[in-house]
């Protein structure tokens, strides 16, 4: 079901063609690219639609999947992935490899050539300094950076022309061009004399290089943007684009039924629509594969998760088939890890999920959590109680609490429902681990390489001080030890044995719950072209420049 024969994760020839770094990236795609060819003149308008609320607009910032929707519009990385696992020009000339002497064979000296003549949407000319600027803001220790994974192997960033840049590594670091696939570049100029970057007037008007400038945003509703004529590469050839907040999947999906939405995008259609959508007409409905896992996540800083006993119990009591059948239609696979089961390095020999009320409870009854006269479980003072949290208005999750709720309930475990509207959901509350525990889905992936430093380095979690997306707050030395390794490998064969290491590790620890990978129910009108699921993107707009109306 999750499976798309030309959109899946690396399998091994394409898993060596991606690690530039070793001399071995895919080389540059050409022909998607007509640098300055004349755009078309862009014509109409297209409504797309997330359940979610885009609300951070800087992209260095830290930031959830729904933000990048907006910032494939309005910004552009260095260059990208397309579906088949490729890495394809966009601000640069060329994708450096050591072919071209843009990496040099050990890994530790780079050479990007920029593409000439892109300008900013203010007219401002884009040059090297913009990339040096941005790769080094993501360093800043005053900055709130998103990620520091990679980053922070970079020394001396020069621009050594307005289309050269250099910079050395401290270290080889294999995944660094999939990172780099994944940074949007932001304009030095907008920050000038600006004191804190974290508060600058550009996080509210983003100026970008891509395909659509940034008009105006009707916070909790919408955000509108307009064609960029001045596009460096094929496109836009929408004069307007829409990007519509609905936050309840069951509306979102009647607008689309209707015709009040053209391309319904996160999250997508459920799966208790899927039968009558197929049948729509005027429509494009299909099954795409995706990266994404669902899990029940843990707050690693809380008493209630510190015993191991504990999650292993939870994990037990979750009816994972039942949420899966009853509520997702048997769409999703199940998962035991956060490693997509089409990835070369997905890890097939992880223990079975049981699920069984009576073992989780002697499990408890043996860690020494005793039930009190409420019926919840407590020991050294700390009870099994604890909240559960997630997007309000996505049903199909609400149904999943209730089912958890009840069946946690039989072990002595006391659940609370706490949602909050998406921008609440995963602002602070979620970036700073303000939660106990989240029904929440990640892509922890970058691209297609099997880094997840950034989600499981003890020094990544940003409650205890680190900058990254550890929101779990995960700690295990042996899984920072396996990370530092497996990134300074640049050979698939043997990354490959440490990864699957770091999953046998973490399905252990359980820091999260793992349900299922992701299987997304996509949908668009039958007169608007150029979308393109692409598994090794995190959202949709990943090539917006090329949507069109017919």
């Amino acid at each position: 079901m999750t499976e798309k024969k030309n959109a899946t994760f690396m399998n091994r020839r394409q898993a060596i063609s991606l690690l530039g770094a070793a001399g071995v990236m895919a080389p540059a795609m050409i022909g998607r690219d007509k640098a300055f060819a004349a755009n078309a003149d862009p014509s109409g308008q297209l409504t797309l639609a997330f359940s979610q609320e885009p609300t951070v607009f800087n992209p260095l910032m830290p930031h959830i999947e729904v933000d990048e929707g907006v910032y494939y519009a309005v910004f552009d990385p260095l260059f990208d992935f397309d579906p088949d696992g490729n890495f394809f020009p966009i601000l640069v000339a060329e994708v450096p490899t050591v072919a071209n002497g843009g990496i040099s064979a050990d890994g530790l000296q780079w050479k990007v050539k920029l593409k000439p003549g892109v300008t900013w949407h203010d007219g401002t000319p884009f040059t090297a300094e913009d990339v040096k600027f941005s790769l080094e803001l993501t360093m800043d220790p005053d900055f709130r950076s998103f990620r520091s994974t990679g980053y922070k192997f970079m020394q001396n960033i020069t621009a050594v022309s307005d289309t050269e840049l250099t910079w050395e590594m401290s270290e080889p670091f294999a995944p660094m061009a999939a990172i780099l696939a994944s940074t949007y570049i932001i304009p030095k100029h907008a920050f000038d004399g600006v004191a804190d970057k974290n508060t600058a007037p550009f996080n509210n008007a983003p100026i970008g290089t891509g395909p659509f400038k940034f008009k105006q945003r009707m916070a909790g509703d919408h955000i509108e943007f307009e064609a960029n004529t001045d596009y460096h590469m094929d496109g836009p050839y929408l004069k307007t684009l829409i990007i519509k907040y609905v936050p309840d999947l069951n509306v979102m999906y009647t607008q689309f039924k209707s015709g009040d939405i053209d391309v319904i995008g996160l999250q997508y259609i459920s799966p208790d629509h899927l039968g009558e959508a197929e049948k729509l007409p005027g429509k494009v409905v299909k099954l795409a594969g995706a990266a994404t896992f669902e899990s029940i996540g843990l707050n690693m800083t809380k008493p209630q998760f510190q015993d191991p006993a504990v999650r292993k119990a939870l994990y037990m009591a979750l009816d994972k088939a039942s949420i899966i059948d009853a509520l997702y239609y048997g769409v999703p696979k199940p998962t035991e890890t956060y490693m997509p089961q089409q990835s070369f390095y997905y890890n097939p020999d992880l223990p079975k999920h049981e699920f069984s009320i009576e073992k989780a409870n002697a499990l408890l009854d043996e860690a020494g959590w005793k039930k009190g006269a409420d019926g919840i479980r407590e020991k050294d003072g700390v009870k099994l109680a604890f909240t559960n949290s997630t997007t309000a208005g996505n049903h199909l999750r609400e149904q999943a609490q209730q089912f958890f709720q009840q069946t946690f309930e039989q072990i002595g475990v006391k659940v609370t429902i706490k949602n909050f509207p998406p921008a609440v959901m995963w602002g602070d509350y979620w970036m700073n681990s303000e939660f106990d525990s989240v029904v929440v889905g990640l892509n922890c992936l970058a691209g297609a390489d099997p880094d997840t430093s950034d989600y499981f380095m003890s020094t990544m979690s940003p409650i205890r001080g680190g900058s990254g997306q550890n929101t779990f707050a995960y700690q295990n030395p042996k899984v920072d030890e396996l990370l530092v390794k497996g990134a300074a490998s640049f050979v698939p064969e043997e990354r490959k044995p440490i990864y699957q290491e770091i999953q046998q590790i973490i399905r252990d620890d359980l820091p999260f719950l793992p349900v299922f990978q992701y299987a997304l129910i996509k949908g668009w009108k039958s007169d608007v072209s150029g979308v393109e699921p692409n598994v090794n993107n995190r959202i949709d707009t990943w090539n917006v420049r090329d949507w069109k109306r017919s």
